[in-house]
Parts: structure tokens; C-alpha cells; sequence
């Protein structure tokens, strides 16, 4: 795992071999052991790694293939790297190290772009051609490692994150304010958006190519649910648990110390059996608890830590995240809410004190409609079978405005479902899964705001996704669009930043895209069956778990936000909202942001979601767009 940049000269020149190292610089956490650069006079590339494979320094990068016609820079893992590599020796290439990083060189020497339909793995890299002056960059099939761009028609510049780019000469930081609305609708911003003008990110499963004519973006995968097969429940709980198996197992080659997150949940639990039944020694595992016991799992991990005499470590969050707040902060280049970045990166801290690389069990509610929101939804959609189209657009509207006025939470619940039962199944899980709604939006919005961008609606990039599903049902459609939205721009990204935050490489057995491919031709009706969740995932580990951890209700990695915002980080947040002299002042109305909040204090309402999302909006921009407020020194 390592962070990658560079750019090119083709029109202008963006910087220098100093300009390089400081890109380098600005991700040394993601690869603390080693850094290289590579500069003629149309491109420049940068390295910084982190060892897994093959320790020596013969794995340094940027990295030539043997006729000197190619240099890499290469950020993540080739899982399937030693077939590829036996394949290429039995076609006479021969080979100087024992890295993936040399495969894929050579692998493009053979078949050119082609190569990426070969490659299993997590992966980001440029490779430039130095005869024929092109720049090819790829990102892996489902986004699990990042890659942002610069492009002003002018300049190119590339890295692994934000911070990097930023260290050129040529990028600006101008916000781009549809970027903010996308925000606070889904807690993230979606690809190919970032908070920036002219900031990108390279869609997962595309790759790009550079030269002095030009970009060029092309599509090389992508999920289908077209092809369903005919065999029986038993003949497919048979092949996933030999998928999954091997997917693991083919995880837990590395040359440094490897382990597990375990949660206590049905996919980290199913991952962690599977590494202990493949190893005979005691895989290391690590579980992250609140004081709360509404938020602590610690207790259903200890049971499979215990079943399979794990090496067991846990941590238990208390008031210490009000230290740490701002220092996480930081690590996102752009406003990023979802909550379970803390945990997340107090896992990865745990685990990073005892392994280089750890496996987890991230995918496993995309993949086979685990998460709550596919139950409620399916609900939702059998209620709207039953009353008519015409009474729920003509009366929900009405009654769900009277609702969501209401002081009581329960209230504000069924107004929110009247409103999404009165749009059809596809806007109705936009407004489900949204975390802003039009009414709290156009009430702190400022006008100026609202007039910047128009008639533009965040429900645009729901909506695209879900039509671009090659899927006959609902189910899968909605699957499909969390696998293009949520999972890439939230759960990839969270566990991306947090893991190199640490120095630690994380490895998600469940996204293996043939893990994906064989899981789209299961019938839905197996994964979401008679309202149980990864119904056919369950039945696959039932053979290595206790019902206790198969069939308990679902925690998900939560934190105690309303809390938080009443006591740990009640002064860091009213200070960040209310004494910064400009941030998220420029874009909303702070009278109505303070009557939220003093509700929320109050404990009328729980803004929770609301004030978290505001709060790391205002956090980012002090580290990235001011110097501290004059009010705060």
C-alpha cells in the first residue's frame, strides 16, 4: 500500500523534481518506507510505499520494465500477481524482483491497456510510455484505492489525495457549491465530484489516458445482474462459501505481519473463521468498543474470538475522542460525515500496533443487501402497493409536512415516510437514505447559496445510477447504486484514510470483483428473503458461526453522536460552528444553524446527523481553506 502522484508537461509545466518530493511529502503517511521520483521533460512521477511484498530495495519505485520503454508508480495489491507472473514466464519474461509492481509492467508490455480485465486487486497507477509520451492511469474495479485529478483543460495533475495535488503550482482551491449541497445530502461527496473546481476522481473501473492531444476516460467494468442462476439455494450456499474461502485466503499473502478487524458482525466474523481455519497460528484480531453498551459490540467479537483462539486486542472509546477529533479531521481533503471514521481510526491505530495489514469484512450489505435501509425500503414499496399512486402524490405531500414540524422524533420519522412513499420507488430511496432534507435545506441554505447552483438537485446522482442498473428489480437496483455511490465515496474512502492515517493496509476479502460477479447472478429473493438480510451469506457461515452472531440485531459501526454533541465534544463543536470567521457563515444561515442546535441541546430534537455533518464541514475548512479564526487564539 502507498501513495502515488505526478503530472505532466505537455502544455505547461505544473512544477519540478521539488514539486514532487513535496507531493510525496504530503502523503509520507501512506507509505513511511521508502519515497522515489521520475521527471523528463513531459512527465513527473512520485512514490512513497509502504512495504508488503518483497521487502528489499529491489521493489522501490517509480519502477522501469526491463527494456527501460515503461516506468510505474503503483498504490495497492495484485492478489492474483504469482499466476500472472508464472503465465508471464512461461512466455519467456523473466523477472528482477518479486513485486506485483513488475507484473503489471510487464503485463502491459504484453497486452497494453487490456491488462486491467486480468488484474484481481485493489489498485491505482500510472504508467507512462517514454517513447510515445502517454501518461495510462487506472483505479480498480469497485474504488477501494483513490485517485483524484486535476484538469483546467491546461494542466494535469494527479495523486492519491487532495493534500498532494495542493502542493503543485497550478491547483486552486475554488470551492465548487453543488459539491456542498451533494454533501450534506449523503455525507460525502460523490464520484467524479470533489469539494474543488476542476478536482476529480477517476470513477471506479476506469481508466485514463494522457498525452499532448488530450484525456481520454473509459469505462473497462462493470456490474450486471442480468445473467441470474438456475441452481439450487444449497448449490449456491456451497459455491459462495468456496468463493469466499477463496477469496480470503488469497488476502493473506503478505511478508509482513497480518490480522483482522472483527466487529463481532456476520462479515468480519465470517472473514476472521476463515483466516483462522486457513492458519495454524492464532490470527491477530482487533475490535474497537463505547462506554455505551447501545454502541458496543465487543462482546459478539469476543465470542468469535474466543471460538477460534484468536489473538484477541480491544479498545474501548471514551473521552478520548475529542482529542483525537481534530487530527482525524485532517486526513480528509474534503468534508467527509460519516461518523464511523472515528472508530475506524482508532481500529486501525490498534491494529497497526500489532500487524502491517489487517482483512475486513467491508462489502459484505452492498453486496448481499445487508443493511436495514434495503428492509425499510422493501416495506415501503409493499405500502405502496397497496394505496393507490394517486392518493399517496395528491395527500402524503401535505401530512408529511405537518409531521416533520412536530417536536417528537416519532412524528418527524412518519412524515419523513409519508414524503418518500409519495414519490415513486427510485426517488423514494434518495429521500429515505438522504440526510438533508429539501425543507431543513432551504431553511439553512442562504439565498446566495440556493442561487449558485440553480435548479441542481442531489438526487440527480441517485437517480443516474439506479437507471444505469442492468437489473430487472428493485433490490438490485438499489444494491447496484449503493456499489457506485456509498460504497466507493463513503465506505472505501473512510477505511482508505483511516487505515494509511496509520501506515496499516487494509484488505476486503467480500469485494473481490469475482466475489461480485459470482454474487450479481444469485437471485435476490436469496439474499433478501422473507425479511431477512444477507439471507444466503448467513446460511454460508452458518457452518463457522453461532446463531448469536449470524441472527443478532444489526449495530453497524455506530457512534453515541447525539451525546457527543451534548457532553465530549460539546465546546469543540460549538466553537468550530459559532466563533469561525468564515467556513459554512459563507454558505448558510447561522441564525437557523443556532436554532438547531440549541434544540438539539435542549433535547427536543436530535440534530445529530445535521450538527455532525456541519461540524466536519467547518473542521475540514479551517485545515484546508483559512487560518485559525483571530476569534480563537
Amino acid at each position: 500500500m502507498c501513495g502515488i502522484a505526478g503530472f505532466t508537461s505537455f502544455q505547461s509545466n505544473p512544477g519540478n523534481i521539488d514539486t514532487l518530493v513535496a507531493m510525496g511529502n504530503a502523503i509520507a503517511h501512506r507509505g513511511p518506507d521508502a519515497s522515489g521520483e521520475y521527471i523528463d521533460d513531459s512527465v513527473g512521477l512520485c512514490h512513497r510505499r509502504l512495504s508488503i511484498i518483497d521487502l528489499s530495495e529491489s521493489g522501490k519505485q517509480p519502477m522501469y520494465s526491463n527494456d527501460g520503454k515503461y516506468v510505474i508508480v503503483f498504490n495497492g495489491e495484485i492478489y492474483n500477481f504469482q499466476e500472472l507472473r508464472e503465465e508471464l514466464e512461461a512466455d519467456g519474461v523473466s523477472f528482477n524482483t518479486k513485486t506485483d509492481t513488475e507484473v503489471i509492467l510487464a503485463l502491459y508490455q504484453k497486452e497494453g491497456e487490456q491488462l486491467l480485465h486480468k488484474l484481481n486487486g485493489m489498485f491505482a497507477f500510472a504508467l507512462w510510455d517514454i517513447e510515445n509520451k502517454h501518461l495510462f492511469l487506472a483505479r480498480d474495479r469497485l474504488g477501494k484505492k483513490p485517485l483524484y485529478y486535476y484538469d483546467d483543460g491546461e494542466h494535469f495533475v494527479f495523486a492519491s489525495e487532495i493534500k498532494a495535488l495542493l502542493q503543485s503550482n497550478v491547483v486552486k482551491k475554488e470551492i465548487r457549491e453543488d459539491s456542498i449541497y451533494d454533501f450534506f445530502t449523503y455525507q460525502y461527496i460523490p464520484d467524479p465530484k470533489t469539494i474543488f473546481k476542476n478536482v476529480f476522481k477517476l470513477e471506479p473501473g476506469h481508466s485514463m489516458t494522457v498525452n499532448e492531444k488530450g484525456l481520454q476516460i473509459e469505462k473497462y467494468w462493470d456490474i450486471s445482474f442480468e445473467h441470474i442462476s438456475a441452481k439450487s439455494e444449497a448449490e449456491l450456499i456451497d459455491d459462495l462459501y468456496h468463493k469466499a474461502e477463496q477469496c480470503v485466503h488469497r488476502r493473506m499473502v503478505s511478508d509482513v505481519p497480518l490480522g483482522a478487524f472483527l466487529s463481532g458482525g456476520v462479515d468480519s466474523s465470517g472473514v476472521v473463521a476463515m483466516m483462522a481455519n486457513k492458519d495454524d497460528k492464532p490470527v491477530t484480531t482487533c475490535s474497537i468498543g463505547f462506554d455505551s453498551t447501545k454502541f458496543d459490540e465487543v462482546q459478539f467479537a469476543k465470542i468469535v474470538a474466543d471460538q477460534y483462539k484468536t489473538n484477541h486486542h480491544e479498545l474501548t472509546v471514551r473521552n478520548n475522542v475529542e482529542s483525537s477529533l481534530l487530527e482525524i479531521a485532517a486526513y480528509f481533503d474534503e468534508p467527509f460525515a460519516d461518523p464511523s471514521l472515528v472508530p475506524t481510526y482508532f481500529v486501525s491505530e490498534l491494529a497497526r500496533q500489532k500487524v502491517t495489514v489487517a482483512l475486513a469484512g467491508d462489502g459484505g450489505d452492498e453486496v448481499f443487501a445487508g443493511y436495514e435501509k434495503y428492509a425499510i425500503d422493501h416495506t415501503e414499496n409493499s405500502i405502496r402497493r397497496y394505496i393507490p399512486k394517486l392518493i399517496r402524490k395528491a395527500l402524503f405531500p401535505h401530512i408529511s409536512k405537518l409531521l416533520s414540524a412536530s417536536n417528537t422524533s416519532l412524528f418527524r420519522r412518519a412524515g419523513n415516510l409519508l414524503n418518500s412513499l409519495s414519490h415513486d420507488p427510485a426517488y423514494g430511496f434518495f429521500i429515505s437514505n438522504s440526510f438533508c432534507s429539501d425543507e431543513l435545506w432551504n431553511k439553512l441554505a442562504s439565498d446566495k447559496m440556493k442561487a449558485s447552483i440553480g435548479s441542481y438537485h442531489p438526487s440527480e446522482i441517485t437517480l443516474k445510477h439506479y437507471e444505469n442498473a442492468k437489473a430487472s428489480d428493485h433490490m438490485s437496483k438499489i444494491m447496484y447504486t449503493d456499489m457506485k455511490t456509498y460504497l466507493p465515496g463513503d465506505i472505501l474512502v473512510k477505511v482508505d484514510r483511516m487505515s494509511m492515517a496509520n501506515s496499516l493496509e487494509v484488505r476486503a476479502p467480500l469485494l473481490d470483483y469475482e466475489m461480485i460477479e459470482f454474487a450479481s447472478t444469485i437471485p435476490v429473493g436469496m439474499k433478501f428473503k422473507s425479511g431477512e438480510k444477507k439471507h444466503i451469506l448467513k446460511e454460508c457461515f452458518k457452518r463457522l458461526l453461532p446463531n448469536d452472531i449470524l441472527y443478532r440485531k444489526k449495530m453497524g459501526f455506530s457512534v453515541p453522536l447525539a451525546h457527543w454533541f451534548r457532553h465530549e465534544i460539546k465546546a469543540i463543536a460549538e466553537k468550530a460552528l459559532f466563533e469561525s470567521d468564515s467556513g459554512i457563515s459563507d454558505y448558510f444561515n447561522m441564525s437557523s444553524l443556532k436554532t438547531i442546535w440549541e434544540q438539539h441541546q435542549s433535547g427536543s430534537h436530535d440534530y445529530s446527523s445535521e450538527l455532525w455533518s456541519f461540524l466536519m464541514f467547518q473542521l475540514w475548512w479551517n485545515q484546508y481553506m483559512s487560518t485559525p479564526s483571530k476569534k480563537s487564539q
